[in-house]
C-alpha cells in the first residue's frame, strides 16, 4: 500500500480545488473520467488499497457507493476523507481515527478554510475548544503554560481542537504543542475572525500587529458556535487563551 495520498477527482470542476490540495499535502490525483468506458466506481476499487489514504472530492453519497463491499477492519483499511466540490467541508468518512482521516481531514480543511467534520466518540465527545493566539517564536513550554493555566481544575484530555488564525499555522511551538498532546490543530482565516463580534476587551497590541481585535476569543467561538465562553481571554508569556466548552459534546 502507497503511504503516498491518493486524490479522487470525481468532475473536471474539482480540478482547482484539487489542485490546492496538492501543492499543500503533496498526493496523486485521479481523473477517471480519462479513462472512458469504465465505471468509475469500477476503476476506484482497483486503485482504493493502492494509498493508506485518499481525499475523494465528490457527494457523500457517491463515496458511499464507492465504498461498498471495499471496507474490510478499521485498523487496515484507508482513511477516506469526502471534500464537497465547492470546498465547504472536510468529512472524516472512513477510518477516522485509526487510519488517520480525522486528522487529514483538519489538514484539508485547514488547506481550503473548510469546517472538518468528525464523528467518531472519542473525538466528538470532547467538550472543549481552545482558541488560542501567540506571540512569533513562543516556543512549546509557554504555550504549554498558558494552556494549563487557562484549563485550571480541567484536563488535556478534554480538548477537542485548538484554532488560531491562518498566520499563526505554522508556529513551530504551537505545532509541537499539538502533537505532544496529539490535538488536531484547527485554522481559521484572517477575514473570518475579523468578521466575529469580539465579547470582552480588545487588544491594542494585536490590532496594531495583525488588525485584528483579538484572535483566541473569536476562535474558539466560531469553531464551536453552539458552546459557552468559559475562560475569556488569559495571557501568559505571549501566549493567549481562550476556551470554550460545547455544552451537548
Amino acid at each position: 500500500m502507497n503511504g503516498e495520498l491518493g486524490i479522487w477527482l470525481v468532475r473536471p470542476a474539482s480540478e482547482a480545488l484539487a489542485e490546492r490540495l496538492r501543492q499543500q499535502l503533496g498526493g496523486v490525483l485521479y481523473r477517471p473520467w480519462q479513462q472512458s468506458g469504465q465505471p468509475q466506481q469500477a476503476l476506484f476499487a482497483q486503485a482504493y488499497r493502492q494509498h493508506r489514504q485518499w481525499l475523494m472530492l465528490a457527494a457523500s453519497g457517491i463515496a458511499v457507493r464507492f465504498l461498498d463491499g471495499l471496507s474490510h477492519d478499521k485498523h487496515s483499511d484507508p482513511a477516506v476523507v469526502v471534500i464537497d466540490e465547492a470546498g465547504r467541508f472536510a468529512v472524516s468518512l472512513l477510518a477516522g481515527h485509526e487510519g488517520g482521516a480525522n486528522r487529514l481531514a483538519y489538514r484539508a480543511a485547514n488547506v481550503l478554510g473548510a469546517v472538518p467534520v468528525i464523528t467518531t466518540a472519542t473525538e466528538a465527545l470532547k467538550p472543549l475548544v481552545v482558541g488560542i493566539g501567540c506571540r512569533k517564536d513562543v516556543g512549546v513550554a509557554q504555550i504549554s503554560a498558558a494552556v494549563q493555566q487557562a484549563l485550571g481544575l480541567r484536563a488535556i484530555i478534554e480538548i477537542r481542537e485548538l484554532v488560531t488564525i491562518d498566520l499563526k499555522a505554522q508556529e513551530q511551538g504551537l505545532l509541537e504543542f499539538c502533537q505532544h498532546y496529539d490535538l488536531p490543530l484547527r485554522v481559521l482565516a484572517s477575514e473570518t475572525v475579523a468578521a466575529r463580534e469580539w465579547l470582552t476587551q480588545p487588544s491594542e497590541w494585536v490590532q496594531q500587529n495583525i488588525g485584528l481585535a483579538g484572535v483566541c476569543e473569536p476562535c474558539a467561538l466560531i469553531a464551536s458556535p453552539r458552546g459557552r465562553l468559559i475562560v475569556p481571554k488569559t495571557a501568559l508569556a505571549g501566549v493567549a487563551v481562550a476556551i470554550v466548552e460545547d455544552t451537548l459534546a
